[in-house]
């Protein structure tokens, strides 16, 4: 019997690869037509440059970023902008009740918050530092959801990080010995 993940991971590399190539190919597809628009804005074409330099993040989740943060001049830190798409946690409390587990909102921006759990479960199969650092707290007997948040969070702190900082992101771990 063939390895269930292993498979898995094939057929979902194929598909992706299948979805890339049909939605630059056609037109009118939202991705062509949101590229084509960036292409002609300087700032917004450095701007996804940056952006897609970050291993996990692909060009969907750049034009729906760019737009909702208003080419990143609507929220001032990344943290605010993690609170606007459901991803931070916030702490389950109240007045007569014993403070809860810390929980994220249900008012959220569902699409950004969707495109950024794809990211990464992106980035920990293709980025070995989120990879590594994904088995370690699993192994630990974390919550798997809570750690794929967790990498959400680290690969939004990226994403403004870049764009504030501006040079393309480099990949420190394989520096590291």
């Amino acid at each position: 019997m063939p390895n269930f993940k292993s498979r898995f991971t094939w057929e979902f590399v194929a598909i992706t690869n299948k979805t890339k190539r049909i939605s630059t190919s056609i037109p009118n597809s939202p991705v062509s037509k949101g590229i084509s628009i960036i292409s002609v804005n300087q700032e917004l074409n450095h701007q996804y440059r940056l952006i897609t330099s970050i291993k996990g993040i692909g060009s969907q989740t750049v034009l729906f970023m760019t737009t909702s943060t208003n080419g990143f001049t609507k929220f001032k830190t990344w943290r605010k902008f993690a609170a606007y798409c459901g991803i931070a946690p916030f702490p389950n409390s109240s007045v007569t009740s014993i403070r809860g587990k810390t929980k994220v909102s249900n008012l959220a921006n569902k699409k950004i918050k969707s495109l950024f759990n794809l990211c990464a479960k992106s980035a920990i199969q293709n980025n070995p530092e989120m990879k590594l650092y994904y088995c370690r707290r699993v192994e630990n007997g974390k919550n798997k959801m809570s750690t794929i948040n967790i990498i959400r969070c680290k690969l939004l702190a990226r994403v403004f990080a870049t764009v504030k900082r501006q040079p393309p992101y480099v990949d420190t771990f394989r520096f590291k010995t």
